[in-house]
This record gives C-alpha cells, structure tokens and sequence, in this order.
C-alpha cells in the first residue's frame, strides 16, 4: 500500500499587528483613532508555497500600506474600516477570495485642564480593549464585535453550593462570595451596514447590568444571563460568546492575630483560575463556521 501523498491544506498569508493612529485635525478640537490591524489573505496561494513562485503574493509590507492609507480617509467604527480593507484586497486581486481582517481599539479621553477639556491632549482611558473581526468568504461578509480586558467585580450576591464532593474535594460551599471575572466576549451580528458603535456601547452596557443584578449561583449562570441579555435587546445580533476567568478572592484567616474576618479582607489569587466559556445563541440559527474560523481559542 502506497502512502498518501502530502499536500498543501488550508492557508492565509498578512501583516499581523498594525499599530495606526489617526489624528482628525479638521478643527482645532483634535479627534483621535487607535487601532491594531492585523490583515490576512486567503485564496490561490499554492504556487508560493509549492514552487516559490510569487506571482499572487500582495506583499504583507503592501497590506501594512494600505492600512496607512486607508486610514487616511479617516478609520470609523472599527468594523466599517474592516469591512473596507476586505472589499479592497478581494476586489483589487482576483485570486484573492477571502480573507481575516482584525482590530484591536484603545480609548483615549481628552484631558481636563482648567476645568474644561482640552482640545488635543489625552490620556489613555477605557476600561476594556474593543475588539472586531470582518471575515470574507466569496461574496459574503461575516462581522464579529467584541471586547476584552473588561475586568468587574461584586463584593457579594453571589454563592457556589451543591455541586458534587469527593475525597479532593476541599472548597466549602458558600452563598456570599466575591464574583470576579475579566470578560472578553465576541458577537456576530445577522447582517452587515448596522450601527456598529452604537450597538457596541448598548451591549457593553448590557454586559455589566447583567452582570449586576442578579444572584449570581456560579458564574456560569451569570455568564449565560449577559448572553441572554444581548439577544433579547438586539435582534441584529445572531450568537454571543464568552471566555471568563473565575478570578478567585479568597477569605483570610486572621485568627492567629486575634482578629475576626467578616468576609472583608481577602487574598487575590492570579493563579490557577476557574475558566468558564460558553456560547449564548437563538435556537434555529446555525452558527457559520467560517465566521469563526482563525479566531484563537474559544472566543
């Protein structure tokens, strides 16, 4: 029996992490856009990676111009500049029929001098790093907004009992426990040419009013009352996803030093850490595998 030949598989090419910053000047009052572009093209590459020839390869130093100059223009939402970058590479090379196109957002928030803000100085600000990925297939176009970095925290209203115990079983059940977790969740919206910013401060708002008002069982259960959330409000929105850390906060036995400890002083542990992740999604609605394709770990 002969062995199977070897071939190439699935491939994509690009400029990963672009730092651009934009500066609107039209006025005295300077507005400012921070963006991490990574740019990454899907199509016919084989010849390159088979026989060294580089006829269809856009050079990754030509990817990196383009976002340069397209920024220019002035960047948006991140995912409106996205979605130009794919109409461009896909339209402008014809072996080129898709592609990965991400971003990163850090906010910037004017500085207030003399009691009003001022024009062109800031200091770096946001409580969460925005996130969005345009993935082309063909003709169609998968939008993908997201955050990261969103780190909040209850100091109770929260509980862990009733799960299974054996001889390792250490941990004692409790109804009154900090809950804390960074949030980085992804959502795709149902179709494109939506308002991505607004969406995306309704939904980030969502995120934390969920978070808040509930009693929270695990941070699963709450995991999943963020998700729903979003979808109830928002019908653009297909599927939400969720990576979250259990970022522990620990009791501290103050007794040697004859003192009490009303669950008010407690110990941070950075590591190890529960990590709960999970998909909220409407019943019927097939989630695409392309959308989501390249994007690192669950979310």
């Amino acid at each position: 029996m002969s062995e199977p030949a070897i071939v190439l598989g699935v491939n994509q090419y690009g400029k990963a992490e672009v730092r651009v910053v934009k500066v609107t000047r039209d006025t005295p009052r300077h507005e400012i856009d921070d963006l991490n572009v990574t740019s990454q093209l899907r199509g016919d590459f084989a010849a390159a990676h088979l026989e060294g020839d580089n006829a269809h390869v856009v050079a990754t130093d030509t990817q990196k111009n383009t976002i340069f100059a397209f920024a220019r223009d002035g960047i948006g939402s991140p995912e409106a500049f996205l979605l130009r970058l794919a109409d461009h590479f896909t339209g402008s090379f014809d072996w080129v029929t898709g592609g990965r196109w991400e971003a990163e957002r850090y906010a910037w928030q004017r500085i207030v001098a003399q009691g009003a803000e001022h024009d062109h100085a800031f200091v770096r600000s946001g409580q969460e790093v925005r996130t969005a990925v345009v993935v082309a297939d063909g003709d169609e176009r998968h939008v993908i907004a997201g955050l990261k970095d969103l780190t909040v925290l209850k100091t109770t209203a929260s509980g862990f009992e009733g799960y299974p115990k054996d001889r390792y079983t250490t941990l004692p059940e409790t109804r009154d426990r900090i809950l804390a977790t960074d949030v980085a969740a992804r959502w795709r919206y149902a179709t494109v040419g939506v308002d991505y910013d607004a969406l995306y401060a309704s939904v980030r708002a969502l995120l934390l009013e969920a978070f808040a008002e509930r009693y929270s069982a695990a941070l699963q259960a709450t995991l999943f009352d963020m998700g729903r959330r979003v979808l109830e409000e928002h019908p653009e929105i297909a599927e939400i996803r969720f990576s979250m850390p259990n970022n522990h906060h620990f009791v501290v036995d103050l007794s040697p030093f004859g003192l009490d400890n009303p669950n008010e002083v407690f110990y941070a542990a950075d590591r190890p850490y529960g990590l709960i992740e999970a998909s909220v999604e409407r019943e019927g609605v097939p989630s695409p595998a392309a959308a989501w394709a390249g994007i690192a770990g669950f979310c």
